[in-house]
């Protein structure tokens, strides 16, 4: 690996690491604000941090990362920011997956990766705070590099503003990089975000992106911290307006109903779930975009 190389994936991770800040400062805040209307008289939420490791199987070191959890707050129920480093080898199955997705087929005889990245879900108290997800990441091998993730919106009682609102936030931030690159990522998160069995999307969408290699790193870094950063300002002023709604009973029905899609989604399909129990990063932390509360019927 080149000293360039190892210093762009020095950078990554830094970044990861000072978006992660700035999200779970904005999460706290949001929380200690929150004085009236729904859950107003309880105690304002906090995040709990726990460090995690995770080890290669003949014992060694294999990286980990900070899971950041908050639970049982004001506005969020439950939402987790968690970053990590990892690296190792990949396991024959993702090796073979790797091989097949990405035609790497040099896996196979050097099957050393690394991996960074920031991941997000959160889950809210009030039905009318959509719920949302968002990651972006870096990945590595011998045989090459890209970046990878987005944000996407899950509200389980639907506002056409807010997804206006949302949509906006990441075109405004993606089209500095070239017009076709909203319209693009935007379709490319309707396909991924798509529950086959269920024949419907889990929320309204939003933007995504996987094995972006330009040639040209620092423009696709460029690119992945601006997918990053459009997150905040399309998601927090959505808490602020619905946190302090009324809502009934068949509100937070529909909520426990949509968070069932949601788990069924990230328990069968996501890709990134998979990748971290496959390869043995703490599965607390893989598991964290789980719901605390869902519902079947």
């Amino acid at each position: 690996m080149s000293a360039e190389m190892k210093e762009q994936k020095a950078q990554a991770a830094a970044w990861f690491r000072s978006l992660r800040n700035e999200i779970v400062a904005c999460f706290e805040a949001l929380e200690a604000s929150h004085d009236s209307g729904p859950f107003a008289d309880l105690d304002s939420g906090s995040f709990e941090v726990t460090e995690t490791k995770r080890s290669a199987e003949d014992g060694s070191d294999a990286g980990g990362g900070l899971m950041s959890v908050m639970r049982g707050g004001r506005v969020f129920e439950k939402v987790g920011v968690n970053i990590s480093e990892v690296y190792g080898t990949l396991g024959e199955r993702a090796q073979q997956a790797m091989a097949a997705r990405k035609g790497l087929p040099g896996m196979k005889d050097d099957p050393r990766f690394w991996a960074s990245g920031i991941s997000l879900v959160a889950h809210m108290r009030n039905p009318h705070v959509p719920a949302v997800h968002m990651n972006t990441r870096m990945f590595w091998t011998p045989h090459g590099w890209w970046f990878g993730g987005g944000s996407d919106l899950n509200p389980c009682i639907e506002y056409a503003e807010d997804t206006a609102h949302f949509h906006a936030q990441q075109k405004a931030h993606l089209d500095p990089h070239g017009g076709d690159l909203y319209p693009r990522l935007k379709e490319w998160a309707d396909e991924y975000f798509y529950i086959p069995h269920r024949k419907r999307a889990r929320g309204v969408g939003g933007i995504f992106m996987d094995d972006h290699n330009s040639g040209d790193w620092a423009a696709d870094f460029a690119l992945t911290q601006d997918i990053g950063l459009a997150f905040l300002p399309a998601y927090a002023p959505l808490v602020e307006k619905r946190r302090v709604q009324d809502y009934s009973e068949a509100d937070k029905e529909a909520q426990l109903v949509h968070r069932g899609l949601y788990a069924e989604y990230n328990l069968v399909y996501d890709r990134g779930t998979k990748f971290g129990l496959e390869t043995g990063h703490d599965a607390n932390a893989v598991l964290m975009s789980l719901p605390p509360l869902a519902k079947w019927i």
